[in-house]
This record gives C-alpha cells, structure tokens and sequence, in this order.
C-alpha cells in the first residue's frame, strides 16, 4: 500500500470517528450491551477476502478460501450482490467497512453492527464456545484463528510431512464439521466412554490376529464362551449412547489406513492436532449458524431504530438509507434479514399488545367477553401515542420536557442541551432515558401496527382474561393505561434474545397469526403431475417444513452408534431420519472421507423412500399422490468398493423421527 492510499484511508476513517462513537452511545441507550468494536476500512478485493475468511485476516491455508473469494466476487461483479460489511464474534468484536460505501450506508453498516455485537456478547449459545473458560468474556478468536493457520502452515512447510497430505486431512474433517454437539459446552478433550480395554482389546480382533481359520474358531470356541469372555472383560456396547459429535469421536479413537500393509494405524500426532483445531473452529462457528435468523433480524431491527426512526441517517441520506434497506431486506429465497426482522417485531407488538389487554381487563366492569363492545379502540390508540413533547424533540422544545416523567429524561444531558453543549437537533435521543425511547418509539402506535391491538384473536383473548392472577384493578381505561409499561416489548426482545437460537425462536413465534399476515405457505413436489404446489398455510405445517431448515444447521443429523460394528471395529453411524432421504451419492462420498479418519470400514444406516413406476401412474390416474415405502438401508465403505443392502425396519426403526411431515421434498420450503 502506498502512502496515499495509507492517508486516504485514515482521512476516511476520521470522517467516521463521530458516527461510530454516537452509534455506540444510541446503542447503548437503547439498551443493547455490545462488545467493544474496532472499526477497519477496507478496499473491495480486501473485503472479498475477509469474507472467504469468515470475517477473519489470518486463516490456515486452504483451497476453499480460494474458491470463496473467488465466488464471493463473481456475486459482487455478476449477481448484483454487494458487500457492505463484515463482523466477527470476538472481544473485541472487529468489523470492516467498504471504502466505496457511502456515509448513509457506513451508517447503516456501523448500527447494524452494534446490534450484531450486542448479540455476540449476550446470546447463551455464543456463551457455550467460551462456556468451559475461567474468564467467559474472553473469547479472542482472532488469536485461536490465527495459532491454527501458524500450526497447520508449518505442518505444510515441514519436509517431513507431504502437505497435499495435509491438505486431504483438513478436506476429511470438514465433511464432519456440522456432526458436533452444537447444544453442549465446548471442550478440547471430550472423556468418551468405551470398554476398559479400548477397541484394540477386543476379543474377536484377538482372535483374529492369531490367523485362525473360521473352523478352528467355530470347534474351539462357541459363541456362549466368547460372550462370557467379553463381559469378563468389561467390554460393553461403545459408545453407550449414540454419540452425537461424531468428529470428536473420530479424533479419539480413529485411525489411518495404511495402504502398503492393507490395515490400520495410529494417526501421526499432527492428524490428531489438525482435527482438534478443525472441530474446535466448528464449534466456535455454530453458534452463528443456529442464531443466523435470529442474529441477523436482531440487527436489521435495530439499525432501522436507530437510521429511521431516531434519524442517525440525516436528512440528505435518508434515500440513499432507505434503498439499502429495502434492497437487504427483498433478497429472494429464504431471507434471515427479513424473517428474523419480522419475527422481532411481532415479538415486541404481541407483548405490548398483552401488556395492554391485560390492563384493560383489569377496568370494572370490562372482561374478555365484553371488551370489544365496551372499549374505544380508537381512544385507547390516541391515549397511546407518544406525547408532542417526546414526539418532536429539538432545541426549541427542550423546555416542554419537564412536563414529561421524569423516568424518561436524561437528567443531566437535558441541562448539558439547555445549556448548548449537546447538538440536541442532531441527536434528540440524547435527552432520553431507555424508558423515554421505549415510549417514544411505542411500536402499537405505528402506522404500520396500527390495527394490530384490535385484530387479538377471541382465543387469545379469552386465555388472557382467565389467567390474570394480579388482584389491580382500575376504575377506569384512562386510568388502567396510565400503569402500562411502555418498556414491556423491549424488555422481552432482551430476555429472548440472551436464550433462544433459530429452532426455538421459529418454534415458539410462528404462529398462525403471523404466517397469516406474512403470507406465509408451504409447497411440495407432486410425483402425479411432476410440478410443485402450494399444500398448506397452516401454521404448524410451516414450522415443521422451516424448522428443517435450522436443525441441526440445516443438515442431515448424523450419530455414532456403534465403534466396533459386528465385533470388528468397524464404524457405524445413523441418520436420525426426519423424513428428508438422504442423498446417497453424497452419503457415499461422505463416507470415503469418514473411512481416512476411521482408518477401517464405517457403515451408515438410513432410511429411503421408494415409490414403484406403477404406483405413480395408478396415482396419475386417479389424481393423487402415490404411497412410497419406507426401507432401512445400510450403506457401507471398506476402502475399495461401496455397498447399499436393505437392513430389517427393525434395524433403523430407532433412527424415524415421531410426528414428521414425510411429504416434504423441496430444498426451499418458503417462497
């Protein structure tokens, strides 16, 4: 870099200096508890490349960083994507900005990223990957990131080790990065349960290596007695309970194979290491992968809060704001931005919408029979819009302030504005309290909402009316509103945002109400016609469709059930079958990969649907969908040839899923 171009990029950092720090203060008004953030500004192909790397400067050497930067810019370039930022999960957290962004987008970018922060410090399942710490708040990825690319760098540069071996090692593990326990607390070494004496003690492999024939083995020693001999030695079923990290299992009892003697070995101390760090990186990326939603929405919500409705955007950059907004927020196909956005905005209008109700059917005479007849939803409406003093705040008007609560006022930046030390016009939020924005950006009052406390279903209402334990009662609705909490919707985004991931997120607010007036469907694949078809608006139907997509991170959920497979060390593994078939041309390749960290032959069992060309032209006929059956399979890899045979139901009735929609068929399940 020259030092022009070391100049130009400090004075466009000076230029952001205020941004930053009054983003950082709002924030911090509004509630949200960020990490600190340090802000780098960055040119184009720098940004493509940090993005490669997961938001990080220094990975370990990889042909996938290569083939990420590479189609990150072809997006840029051909699919009208562009980047506006990156964050990572870190304390600090560092975020870097685009150059060529203008001031209203840097803006954006800088909200949007304290509100990422926030969630990065405060979210329980961010929490796991640092959980087994001394000092939790010390999560410093950075410097972990950057001791792997070091290690596996000189693993490459060592002239004892061939690094294309190297190489295909890294490329083994990471067909088993989602197979971790990404609900348990991070740990580098997991104590794994197996027999006393380990695999290589088992019995049947000693009997193996003394070259005895099948007949000597049948005369001499009968089933009973090597049955007896086992349990004498301790050895029981291994692992006890299918092991869900599978990767960790691997790394404690795998081994290589050795081509030239036909059988397996241990691994070199640098294999063992390589998998450490792989599964150790993917621990410390699922979280981002189970909130993505979540995380994603949490952050649109607040930077509109902050660039809209508090107008961190100026007036010149609104526009500018407002179309790069609307563009993140239409992106096609299923959109976390959009989604998550949405849920957390139902999140806050349902709870203040309760928090109303519920005092409402506290007023004499109203109850959850009556109260559409008997409550003026239009004077409750008016009632609950911000004061014209909150509402319109500027050097002008500070003085109408002291008529406010004084819960909502900033006490002493309120003088400081009186005095002509704060820009009050720029930053009216400044004078306020938490509770003063929560009342002054009251979401049941917006335009958009504005319905929203009427349209309560019957159902509802009646469940609040009949579990109200508090004994207040109000002589009136005037005086019921005045006791609401303003903060109510708030103060539970908080509480589910330290909790929830996207599973439970999804499971608990996708509710019929809200697919309804999302427009929400579900869409399946008809064998009869050969096209795809609306099936349902039904909310339970599109949760179980949508919470596939987030379960175990979208893909298939595998488990070790057996490390010493039909008493001869083999592996196998199970596919806990959600009625989603694996595909078995990607299974097998899987295992090819599975058999270099096993070191012997791994075995997979599924279950597949199969539907005969009679039975879909009987459905064609009768314009239904045909039946399929459901089959177990055992797919298997030795190190030379791949086996399918169908198993028993008997055999993989423990892996079928209870209460699963089994018509499911499309990779998208939202339009």
């Amino acid at each position: 870099m020259s030092n022009a171009d070391r100049f130009r990029k400090q004075a466009i950092a000076t230029n952001l200096e205020e941004p930053v720090i009054e983003a950082r203060n709002l924030a911090t008004k509004l509630g949200l508890e960020p990490y600190p953030v340090k802000y780098w500004i960055v040119d184009y192909d720098e940004m493509n490349e940090l993005i490669a790397y997961g938001g990080f400067q220094s990975r370990y050497p990889h042909w996938r960083w290569g083939m990420q930067y590479d189609r990150q810019r072809k997006q840029g370039q051909y699919g009208g994507g562009k980047a506006f930022e990156i964050v990572n999960n870190d304390n600090p957290s560092h975020a870097f900005l685009q150059e060529s962004n203008t001031m209203a987008d840097q803006k954006a970018v800088i909200t949007h990223v304290e509100a990422h922060s926030d969630f990065f410090a405060n979210n329980d399942w961010f929490g796991l990957f640092t959980g087994a710490s001394a000092d939790q708040d010390a999560v410093n990825a950075a410097a972990m990131l950057e001791r792997h690319a070091r290690a596996i760098g000189e693993y490459m540069a060592d002239p004892e080790i061939d690094r294309a071996e190297v190489e295909k090692w890294i490329d083994n593990a990471l067909v088993l990065e989602d197979t971790i326990d990404q609900h348990a607390v991070f740990e580098r070494r997991l104590e794994l349960e197996r027999g006393e004496d380990g695999l290589d003690d088992d019995i049947a492999e000693k009997l193996d290596e003394l070259g005895l024939s099948a007949e000597v083995k049948a005369e001499v020693f009968d089933e009973e007695w090597l049955e007896r001999m086992e349990a004498d030695d301790g050895i029981s079923e291994f692992p006890a309970e299918p092991q869900s990290d599978v990767l960790a299992f691997v790394r404690e009892y795998g081994k290589q194979f050795d081509p030239e003697t036909g059988k397996a070995r241990e691994m070199d101390e640098w294999q063992r290491d390589v998998l450490d760090m792989m599964r150790a990186e993917a621990y410390y990326f699922a979280a981002q992968k189970m909130t993505k939603v979540m995380n994603e929405g949490w952050a649109a919500y607040w930077e509109s809060t902050m660039m809209s409705d508090e107008a961190f955007a100026g007036t010149n950059e609104f526009l500018n704001y407002a179309d790069h907004m609307a563009k993140v927020l239409a992106s096609r196909g299923l959109n976390p931005y959009s989604l998550g956005m949405a849920l957390w905005e139902y999140v806050e209008n349902t709870t203040n919408r309760r928090e109303v109700l519920e005092h409402l059917l506290r007023v004499e005479g109203i109850s959850w029979r009556n109260l559409d007849d008997v409550v003026d939803f239009d004077a409750v409406m008016k009632t609950l819009e911000a004061p014209a003093a909150l509402a319109s705040i500027g050097s002008e008007t500070l003085d109408a302030l002291e008529s406010v609560p004084e819960t909502w006022i900033d006490r002493g930046s309120l003088e400081a504005a009186q005095a002509g030390e704060i820009d009050v016009d720029r930053y009216p939020w400044k004078v306020l309290t938490y509770e003063g924005l929560a009342r002054r950006h009251y979401s049941l009052v917006k335009p958009q909402n504005r319905g929203f406390l009427g349209r309560v279903s019957q159902n509802d209402l009646e469940s609040i009316g009949r579990y109200l334990f508090d004994d207040a009662r109000y002589e009136s609705v005037e005086e019921a509103l005045e006791a609401v909490s303003y903060t109510a919707g708030w103060d539970r985004m908080y509480d589910i945002r330290e909790s929830h991931n996207d599973v439970t997120f999804l499971d608990e607010y996708l509710t019929q109400e809200f697919i309804t007036e999302n427009d929400y469907f579900t869409y399946e694949y008809s064998r009869a016609t050969g096209q795809y078809h609306v099936s349902s608006i039904d909310a339970e139907d599109v949760k179980k469709k949508l919470l596939l997509q987030f379960t175990n991170f979208g893909k298939p959920t595998i488990a070790v059930y057996d490390g010493n497979y039909d008493n001869a060390n083999e592996l196998l593994l199970g596919h806990q079958y959600n009625g989603v078939m694996l595909d078995v041309e990607q299974a097998t390749a899987t295992l090819e990969r599975v058999f270099e960290l096993w070191g012997r032959p791994v075995n997979l069992l599924t279950i597949v649907k199969e539907v005969d060309d009679h039975d879909i032209e009987v459905a064609k006929r009768r314009n239904r969908e045909p039946e399929p059956s459901e089959t177990g399979k055992r797919i298997r890899y030795d190190g030379e040839r791949v086996t399918v045979e169908d198993v028993p139901w008997e055999a993989v009735e423990h892996l079928a899923a209870d209460d699963v929609d089994y018509d499911t068929k499309p990779e998208e399940w939202l339009a």
